[in-house]
């Protein structure tokens, strides 16, 4: 038998193909066109692309979701979070989402402000829309579990998409927000999930009012 002479080939991840698609990004200011270009300048075969993603909005889509893993990965590594409550883990994710965003401002800038109407990057944010709705929804049931009645008990649908809006709501924020350390978000996350969750509540609708006023003032500098 002949002797191997050449070793075996070093797989290729799906986090490093992610790394190089948002440097090349980052790079060329523009997206990647061809799949053969892309993996030929990062020495990989189209077959380790294809491997992981049928395109490159598969990859991008796939972006979004590595965040929010990223995010519930530091949440669940946390001890603290495990005794929140629902609300406690809600501003917890926002916060730390929205960190993480920031840590890859430049390029989540890049491709957000390729299209101006919000709307038209649903897209790409598809499978994080699933993410976000469901995590929610795992919050409303902890929520309603501990309630007696069920007239009390919270619509899961309604509470998962109000979140999603809620998300879209901060990203756009986020994405404007010229405040050092982006505080001005942190304020606004506060805010508004303190207002959905004492709506769902039922609480005083001070709060609505308060929101209400600071995004009319925030609106008012723009």
């Amino acid at each position: 038998m002949a002797k191997q002479s050449e070793t075996k080939k070093k797989k290729i991840t799906k986090d490093e193909i992610i790394d190089a698609y948002m440097d090349y990004v980052l790079e060329h200011e523009k997206h990647p066109r061809s799949v053969y270009k892309f993996a030929k300048m990062n020495k990989m075969q189209e077959a380790d692309f294809y491997q992981f993603f049928g395109n490159f909005e598969g990859l991008r889509n796939e972006i979004w979701s590595k965040f929010y893993e990223n995010t519930m990965n530091l949440m669940d590594n946390n001890e603290e979070v495990g005794q929140y409550n629902s609300r406690e883990k809600m501003l917890t994710f926002f916060y730390t989402f929205f960190e993480m965003l920031t840590a890859n401002r430049s390029y989540v800038l890049f491709t957000l402000e390729e299209q101006e109407d919000m709307m038209k990057n649903l897209p790409q944010l598809k499978g994080l829309r699933q993410n976000i709705k469901s995590f929610a929804k795992e919050l409303i049931e902890m929520d309603n579990d501990e309630k007696n009645y069920s007239f009390l008990r919270n619509s899961e649908r309604v509470f998962s998409e109000g979140a999603w809006i809620q998300f879209l709501f901060l990203l756009k924020f986020w994405r404007d927000d010229q405040s050092a350390g982006f505080e001005k978000t942190d304020m606004a996350i506060e805010k508004s999930v303190n207002t959905i969750f004492d709506v769902f509540d039922n609480t005083p609708i001070e709060k609505v009012v308060d929101l209400g006023k600071f995004l009319y003032k925030e609106q008012m500098k723009a």
